[in-house]
């Protein structure tokens, strides 16, 4: 059965609260934005696909309970209460790109005669209601094209072992995954032989959901901490890393979970390729390098204390920054479900998308 991190059906929204995993699998309802906001902002849903997914859906639940005396104030509901969404996660750049587009959309059925009040809110309800089905057509094409490319430097029936970072699979999308959906599709060409993933601390969601789904769907794996990858790569033959990304500049520097910038140092050290794996979306045209990429910075407790228990001494100051950035001379290519770029390319399906 396929892991499933959102059920939209009927009108109704769950989301499977990710702070519970392993352990516990247990489905929370989200009734409004209010609730969307919540569970994006404690991390109960997480993954920059996912985040924009819920948080629209949660907008689509709220608005099909509402009456409203005409457009201009339906419009301006939608446009407050997908600003606020944005503010629950601020680096993730597809909330932000989704609410812009959907703002717009607003304004064009608001200005649009042909459109009352309740048709203008159907037609933007099922707008966001059809973000789902494409997240996971989206993710498909990702892990297809990423397996080529990889593949394609690898000659014969050469066996490969991936790493990967943090969750990027069906617990952070709406189905089948970004980078994991690559290491899906190599999985099922039968061309791999192993999958690294690392703890991804301090919220440990390598740990936790990674290796979940990959024990979920019977890929071989191996669970390593963070600070072993230098060792890993030295002695066990890394045919490529592969991560997913939060948010990607106009030059290709990646934001993406904390730990990613020393994995793409030492993969460009020990000559292994490094892959970033994301739907178009999280490249942000108007963010011309990763410098202008807002770091979210966490709560301390996160790093000092695992659940109720505390791991470090009282008193001592602590930094924890969400992500950092990865220079795109890191990386080897960039995996969208239209194809896979390197850095200095991604200047022309910019342009294009813009057009």
């Amino acid at each position: 059965m396929t892991l499933r991190a959102i059920k939209y059906e009927n009108g109704c929204l769950y989301i499977l609260d990710q702070l519970l995993l392993p352990a516990q699998s247990k489905y929370l309802q989200i009734k409004g934005v209010k609730d969307g906001w919540k569970v994006i902002n404690k991390m109960q849903v997480r993954g920059a696909p996912a985040i924009a997914i819920v948080g629209c859906l949660s907008l689509a639940v709220e608005l099909s309970s509402e009456t409203y005396k005409n457009k201009k104030d339906l419009r301006q509901d939608i446009e407050g209460k997908l600003n606020y969404l944005v503010s629950s996660r601020p680096t993730a750049v597809n909330m932000k790109i989704a609410a812009d587009e959907l703002i717009v959309l607003a304004n064009q059925l608001c200005n649009d005669e042909s459109f009352d009040v309740e048709s203008m809110k159907l037609r933007f309800i099922s707008t966001i209601e059809a973000m789902l089905d494409k997240d996971i057509t989206d993710n498909r094409a990702i892990g297809n094209h990423g397996a080529q490319d990889i593949l394609s430097h690898f000659p014969g029936d050469t066996m490969l072992r991936i790493l990967t970072h943090c969750n990027t699979g069906s617990l952070a999308t709406a189905g089948y995954g970004t980078a994991l959906g690559v290491i899906r599709s190599l999985f099922h060409s039968k061309r791999l032989e192993h999958v690294y993933c690392t703890e991804t601390r301090p919220y440990n969601q390598g740990a936790r959901l990674t290796a979940y789904e990959l024990v979920h769907d019977k890929i071989p794996a191996t669970l390593i901490v963070d600070s072993m990858v230098a060792a890993l790569m030295k002695h066990r033959n890394v045919s490529a890393v592969v991560v997913g990304a939060d948010r990607v500049a106009a030059n290709g520097d990646t934001a993406n979970k904390i730990g990613t910038y020393q994995i793409a140092v030492l993969a460009k050290f020990h000559n292994v390729p490094f892959y970033v794996a994301a739907p178009f979306t999280s490249i942000d045209a108007k963010i011309p390098s990763g410098d202008r990429i807002v770091i979210e910075e966490r709560p301390d407790r996160e790093m000092t204390h695992v659940g109720e228990h505390r791991i470090a001494a009282k008193g001592i100051s602590c930094w924890n920054p969400a992500f950092d950035v990865t220079p795109a001379s890191l990386i080897a290519g960039i995996i969208t479900e239209i194809g896979v770029f390197k850095p200095s390319d991604l200047a022309i399906p910019l342009a294009k998308n813009e057009s």
